[in-house]
């Protein structure tokens, strides 16, 4: 049941005031009151500038504020991440760390047996080589194991294209199976980030490609990227004085080879999850989906395992059993939920709010695809809960910006007259009122 709209409440206490009307009516007035929800406002001001197509909704509490084809499905574009990153602190946790092992078999080949973690950058892989030196002086050949990942996992909405946004997956992966390059004067490629190395493959297919300085997809084969995470390790295991005699190649480990490292990552599930929404991080947010089928499925990762995973969740957690979701970072315009279902992930994230963007008072996560524009978040207010709203714009050149900004001024002069009202006149008993004529 929604709350009591305050303006009820304050007419009845005037026409007590005005009328001294006996105590044991008005009261029953006021009990009355709490059971009539506050209205939603349909002529808001907010969306006199909203495309009629579009979905908005303000909510405080239980109360809705403001609601616009709330129940109608759209595609939420990036927003979507709340969800997936909601998934992943059901099951394991806001503490969890993703792990890599590593083996050495009977020929003293070493195999590098990776989980998907999505957190395997430079850092990681210098803590890796500065561990391994203490136990492991030399070895033959380096072994890539990405097996944890089913081959030729295709994300709906993914692209072929150099952005990073459009980065595969993967098992075993380095910086995001992306890098970083600055061509010289000539066009030659040299990586712009001194405590990373830049694999002659990497260069010579990113200097084919005529890039520009900045961050990269160099490859969308999965044993090309693969293998360029074994490139960076065995950077950072020479740095140590580790020495390899053979070469890399890709391979599984085995029973009856030993284990002689397990590296944990650095970073927390709730780190991971703060990184991937500053930066809308779709590569992160897609592999914890596919994680979470593995973990929940059993290896090997798909995306099929990963919908299943989260069609549960949708349905036994949030009682949401009618969204569509094909894969966990919104890039798909298959992934389809209303306002109202986004409104009811916003309750469960609230607690973690604060692993989003703030700006001006207003916690949030954006999203965007061709014709698409999106945003949901939090409403900062002097009081420990905030407003949530959702605004989904599938279409239409509505200002989003400027909706938000009426959203936020509406939500804190809600939470102002409430404030007004907080402290009601005291109701007089019938002793203390004017005898009955």
């Amino acid at each position: 049941m929604r709350k009591v709209h305050g303006s009820i409440r304050i007419q009845a206490k005037r026409a007590m005031h005005r009328k001294r009307l006996p105590a044991a009516v008005v009261i029953f007035v006021l009990i009355l009151t709490h059971a009539c929800p506050i209205a939603a406002d349909a002529f808001s001001p907010c969306l006199e500038a909203v495309d009629p197509s579009g979905a908005v909704l303000l909510t405080d509490g239980d109360d809705i504020l403001i609601e616009q084809n709330a129940a109608t499905q759209y595609v939420p574009a990036s927003t979507l991440k709340l969800l997936t990153a909601l998934a992943a602190m059901h099951h394991w946790g806001i503490t969890y760390r993703f792990r890599t092992e590593f083996y050495m078999d009977a020929d003293r080949n070493l195999k590098i047996k990776g989980y998907g973690d999505p957190f395997l950058v430079t850092e990681a892989w210098e803590e890796i080589a500065k561990a391994l030196s203490t136990t492991v002086r030399g070895f033959n050949h380096l072994i890539l194991d990405n097996s944890y990942f089913a081959p030729g996992i295709d994300i709906s909405g993914r692209g072929d294209s150099t952005n990073p946004y459009d980065a595969p997956p993967g098992a075993l992966c380095a910086n995001f199976n992306t890098v970083h390059v600055d061509p010289d004067a000539e066009g030659r490629i040299a990586d712009t980030e001194p405590q990373t190395p830049l694999s002659r493959a990497a260069g010579e297919r990113c200097q084919s490609l005529g890039l520009k300085q900045g961050r990269y997809t160099f490859s969308h084969d999965e044993q090309v990227i693969t293998r360029y995470a074994g490139e960076v390790a065995l950077y950072f295991m020479k740095k140590e004085g580790v020495d390899m005699a053979g070469d890399i190649s890709l391979g599984t480990v085995r029973p009856g080879d030993t284990l002689v490292y397990t590296h944990a990552s650095v970073f927390t599930l709730k780190e991971m999850i703060r990184g991937m929404m500053e930066f809308s991080n779709n590569f992160i947010a897609n592999q914890l989906f596919l994680n979470l089928g593995a973990h929940v499925f059993g290896p090997p990762a798909t995306l099929e395992k990963g919908i299943r995973v989260i069609d549960r969740y949708l349905k036994d957690e949030l009682g949401m059993p009618n969204v569509h979701i094909v894969e966990g970072s919104g890039l798909s315009r298959e992934n389809r939920l209303s306002a109202s279902e986004m409104d009811g992930i916003l309750i469960q994230f609230e607690p973690c709010r604060h692993l989003l963007k703030t700006r001006d008072g207003v916690s949030f996560k954006t999203g965007r695809l061709e014709g698409i524009r999106t945003r949901v978040g939090y409403v900062e207010t002097e009081t420990a809960n905030p407003c949530r709203f959702v605004v989904f714009l599938n279409k239409g050149r509505s200002d989003i910006d400027t909706l938000v900004r009426c959203i936020k001024k509406r939500c804190r002069r809600v939470r102002e007259d409430r404030q007004t009202r907080a402290a009601p006149a005291a109701i007089p008993s019938a002793s203390t009122g004017p005898p009955d004529r």
